[in-house]
């Protein structure tokens, strides 16, 4: 009966979290709560634009908008930043674009600049790297609307304008480069109908290459052009004669200002930056990879449930009968299942560590898709993640000190020290040389020192304490006591087939969980590499599940294949098996690596494979923690449901 109750157990489990990604999958759209509260601007109302940091996906390195010569305004201020956007390498400043609400400009001047050799060179080094200018209004990032060819009435949007484009005059093969000097605006709003208020839903630009002509003498911002005229209504439409940058040339700066108003109401403006991927290809690949998890937890479940079914009545039958048949399976390394094993220590900080990272990840999880993380509140994903892995540390200590004191462990503050130093020390070490190479290249993407102590007040002055705190808690418990008694002297483990081969048996094993996630790791590394927002936190939750279950029962079938090869070496195996997923995560990084990016200098390669090692590091913390917890789980259970004498 304990056979049949044990099986049963296992089969119900599969088949209910089955169910249960089945109704979260048709209930996976996610929602976004704004990270600000709305402001309602009367006509006339002065707009203040902000501009952010230049970005390029060839370089990967960030810069802040007057790095480059642009026009600034009378003093230069930094918006507030949380620690994400520090992170990030957000620089949010303001900028000399000033509109009034609802009331259009034409050709309006900011300033004229003469270039020199060093920031002719800045500009010409800034096009070649296709780098974008970012600017923000209202808390809505600046984007470029691109008609689609393939949709009739349909447009992309690109964040950010181009700094300026290379093109040749007609007749000349020389290659030149042309900055983007006129922006045309397009504010949208959305108009209260019971009063004149109104709101900002939408911030787009075109930007134009202008050689602007004037009469007589420059009168600074009063000057009037002749290429671009109010009072004539002569406007902007095109880069026929476009702005070259060489040394000594003069370049005016110079917008239109466009009011439209639009349908689309305040809550739902944020819906055109997060709704840019094809929701069909992302439909399909998530069901697939669902359809094939559920596939699998059903033939593990059939499996377990007939094997483990014959095997407990077996076991058990034969001690009721008292017969003195030699026990085979799993059943005969009973006697050294549980014993400690080798490195017992480096096992119990993983496993803390990966517990820390689960208790992050998940809670993280539940937040962003219930709308709390929303890209509107730039940084707050990055912060809140930050700040969970540091409170999460209490149950790292408590989960690394209840696995050494079942070892036998008694040094407990030993072992608290490498959990609370051992993984951020080494994360934290890969970071700093990447922040130096970041801060060699001038870039603003390097973490200032100032961040860089409270990073580590984070470290030392909160994780390292509840560490210690969730290890004396976890080490005052009584131990967790094994199902089945130790025998004093190890036996002897067998031969073992090619295809029980450690190192095959962990290499296939991390397929499965890899295989799982990597159609939605594609568009995570887009998002990151290709700066593009990711906010579909309902698909990337019912992932996270696909992910666990998978992680869990494959761990589960090799470790029992390996348990009846009389195999009992499987605490160090389980957390290998889905841990080596991490293997392909990095190999896939570097395959996105080569066919995706445009990456050609060293530094940004070096800062790629850097970010990526680290990422992939921690993907093996958090899968080998899932999938030894869940073999543990496991073979408690199964020993447990037979009898022994």
């Amino acid at each position: 009966m304990a056979g049949v109750s044990l099986a049963l157990r296992l089969g119900i489990s599969f088949m209910k979290f089955s169910l249960l990604l089945l109704l979260l999958a048709y209930q996976s759209h996610s929602f976004y709560l704004p990270g600000v509260a709305p402001q309602d601007f009367i006509t006339g109302a002065e707009l203040k634009v902000k501009v952010n940091k230049l970005t390029s996906t060839k370089t990967q390195l960030p810069y802040s908008y007057y790095s480059l010569p642009y026009c600034p305004p009378d003093r230069i201020v930094d918006s507030a930043e949380n620690l994400g956007e520090v992170l990030r390498g957000d620089r949010i400043e303001n900028s000399p674009y000033v509109f009034q609400m609802r009331e259009p400009q034409q050709c309006r001047i900011l300033c004229r600049i003469t270039l020199d050799a060093k920031t002719a060179k800045e500009f010409k080094e800034k096009i070649d790297d296709d780098y974008r200018v970012n600017m923000i209004l209202d808390n809505l990032p600046l984007v470029v609307p691109i008609p689609r060819l393939d949709q009739e009435n349909a447009v992309v949007y690109q964040h950010g304008f181009q700094v300026g484009l290379k093109g040749q005059y007609a007749g000349s093969k020389d290659q030149k480069h042309f900055i983007h000097n006129h922006l045309t605006f397009t504010v949208k709003f959305h108009k209260d109908s019971q009063s004149n208020l109104a709101r900002i839903v939408g911030f787009e630009v075109k930007p134009f290459s202008v050689k602007h002509d004037y009469e007589g003498q420059w009168k600074n911002e009063n000057t009037r052009l002749t290429t671009c005229d109010p009072h004539a209504r002569r406007a902007v439409t095109s880069s026929e004669s476009p702005q070259v940058i060489e040394d000594k040339k003069h370049v005016i700066f110079t917008y239109d200002v466009a009011f439209e108003e639009s349908e689309v109401k305040w809550a739902s403006r944020w819906d055109t930056y997060l709704l840019m991927a094809d929701d069909q290809i992302h439909w399909f690949s998530i069901i697939n990879s669902l359809m094939i998890v559920l596939f699998l937890s059903g033939m593990v479940a059939m499996i377990m449930l007939r094997t483990l079914f014959q095997d407990i009545s077996k076991y058990n039958q034969l001690e009721t009968q008292e017969e003195a048949q030699e026990e085979t399976g799993w059943k005969l390394v009973h006697g050294d299942a549980f014993r400690p094993p080798t490195n017992s220590d480096l096992l119990c900080v993983y496993a803390g560590t990966g517990v820390q990272f689960f208790g992050m990840i998940f809670v993280t999880m539940i937040f962003a898709a219930l709308g709390f993380l929303s890209p509107s509140n730039r940084g707050g994903l990055m912060t809140a993640m930050l700040l969970l892995w540091v409170f999460m540390g209490l149950f790292s200590g408590y989960a690394s000190a209840r696995l050494y004191k079942m070892f036998k462990g008694t040094e407990w503050k030993k072992i608290t020290l490498k959990t609370a130093f051992m993984f951020p020390a080494t994360i934290f070490a890969i970071f700093f040389v990447l922040n130096a190479l970041i801060w060699g290249e001038k870039s603003s993407g390097a973490v200032p020192f100032g961040i860089m102590f409270a990073l580590v007040f984070l470290w030392f002055g909160i994780s390292v304490p509840l560490v210690f705190a969730g290890s004396y808690i976890g080490f005052r418990k009584p131990a967790i006591e094994d199902p089945v008694k130790t025998n004093k002297i190890p036996r002897k483990i067998p031969e073992q087939a090619w295809y029980m081969n450690p190192v095959f048996s962990i290499l296939i094993g991390g397929i499965l969980p890899f295989g799982a996630v990597f159609i939605e790791l594609f568009f995570i590394l887009t998002s990151i590499w290709l700066h593009q927002f990711y906010y579909i936190f309902g698909f990337l939750f019912i992932v996270f599940d696909i992910f666990i279950v998978t992680c869990a029962e494959i761990t589960i079938v090799l470790c029992y294949f390996q348990l009846c090869s009389e195999d009992y070496l499987w605490w160090w195996r389980s957390y290998l098996t889905s841990g080596s997923s991490a293997i392909y995560l990095f190999l896939y990084a570097a395959f996105y690596f080569f066919t995706k990016l445009d990456i050609t200098k060293p530094v940004s390669g070096i800062l790629y494979f850097g970010y990526m090692l680290i990422a992939s590091y921690a993907f093996f913390v958090l899968t080998g923690t899932i999938g030894f917890y869940a073999c543990f789980w496991f073979t408690r259970l199964i020993y447990s449901s037979v009898k022994i004498d």
